[in-house]
Order: C-alpha cells, then structure tokens, then sequence
C-alpha cells in the first residue's frame, strides 16, 4: 500500500523524473547542515538524490520534535514552494546528501506540464499527513517505551541493513534525535535504551544502533 515512505521520484514515470532532475542544479551538502530554517521565505524546493535528512520543529523550551525523516527520492519544501509562504520546519542533513535544487517558478512550470506529476504531489501530501495524525494517535495512547519499541521497529524496517548481529539502522541519528521523534525527553531515551541493550534486544554505539530481537520490540510496542 503506498504511504509517506514511498518517495515522491519513486511515483513517477521515468520522463517525468527525469524532466524533474534536469529543472535544477544538483548541489552537495555536509553532514549535520541547516539546508532550509523554519519560517525564512520560500524560494526553492529539494529533490533528494542521495542521504538522509530530518524535518523538525522547535518548541519555545528548547524541545526539538523530529517530524519525519527523508531521503533518497523525497521532496523537500513543496507546500511553501507552491502555496508562496514561509518555511513551516526546519530540514537539517543527517548525513552527506546530493539533491537537486528547482527553483519555485520551474517546480511550478515542471508541475503544469506533467499532470501526473501533479497529482502524485498531492497524493504523497495526503500520505504524509495521514502519517502525521498517526503519530499523533501514537503520542496520546503509548507509553514512552511504546513508542520507542515502535520507533526502533520502523526504523529496522525501512532503515536498515542485514548485519551478523541483527539488522542496522542505516540512518545516523543521535539519542536526542530519538527522543525528539517519540516525544520525550532525551533522559528517558538514554535510560530506556539501556534497558533494551542490557537485555540483548538492541546494541548501540555512536550514532549507530541494532535491533538484535525484534520480536521482543514488537511485545513491548503491543500491535506494531
């Protein structure tokens, strides 16, 4: 069933995505660089060609909350872009990313000329905020460890990478980006996590994590 996770070049006819790649210019960005801040004026969008970025929204006590997270084949910046507003969220790169900036005017221009493109546009917004309401509903009815359960199996899932020890989490993020994507604080991460590991279901190191059993995350996260 397609949802948020299929990108948006993934949508669409090979003339299409290629009409798309060549309505800008590819640029490559270090990792852990700001590439659009929440509420600047748009004039852009990015098409994601390789690595990972987050999407997150601050709150006035500090508290980073990490919205989603996009790669290869996602696009970025598109609501601004077309409806002429300011930046709703910030997007930051995880990791090293080439993407391909469009120019608001040819994104529109690209759009008028492919219809299909136009409407795979609005199918992976609706995706994309049906995806938001059920974090919300996640938010309101798990516990803390629920959630991260669930978080670490969707990670697995569509993250990760077949090692000796498990599966890896191919996309880098810290424990305070854990923590911002199942709303809490980052001391209940840590701790949490140190439960999982001590009983053998994750290991973890630097930036880097395994889910060793995810039938056990599966019992924690209830119907995940």
């Amino acid at each position: 069933m397609t949802d948020d996770r299929v990108p948006y070049l993934a949508r669409l006819p090979e003339a299409a995505s290629a009409a798309l790649i060549s309505a800008g210019s590819e640029l490559r960005y270090p990792a852990r660089t700001v590439l659009l801040m929440k509420g600047e004026p748009s004039s852009h969008v990015l098409l994601v060609l390789e690595g990972w970025l987050k999407v997150t929204d601050g709150s006035p006590g500090g508290h980073e909350a990490l919205l989603a997270l996009r790669g290869p084949g996602d696009i970025i910046g598109e609501s601004a872009a077309l409806e002429d507003t300011t930046r709703s969220a910030s997007v930051t790169t995880l990791e090293p990313v080439r993407a391909v900036v469009i120019s608001s005017d040819r994104f529109k221009a690209f759009l008028d000329a492919h219809p299909i493109a136009a409407r795979q546009l609005m199918a992976v917004l609706t995706d994309r905020m049906r995806a938001g309401d059920r974090k919300r509903l996640e938010l309101a009815a798990c516990s803390v460890k629920e959630r991260l359960a669930r978080l670490l199996l969707e990670l697995a899932q569509y993250h990760g990478a077949p090692v000796p020890e498990g599966v890896l989490v191919r996309v880098p993020l810290t424990q305070q980006e854990l923590a911002g994507a199942v709303g809490a604080s980052r001391e209940s991460v840590t701790r949490l996590l140190g439960e999982l590991r001590e009983r053998g279901y994750v290991t973890t190191r630097r930036q880097a994590l395994v889910v060793v059993k995810p039938e056990m995350l599966r019992r924690i996260g209830g119907s995940a």
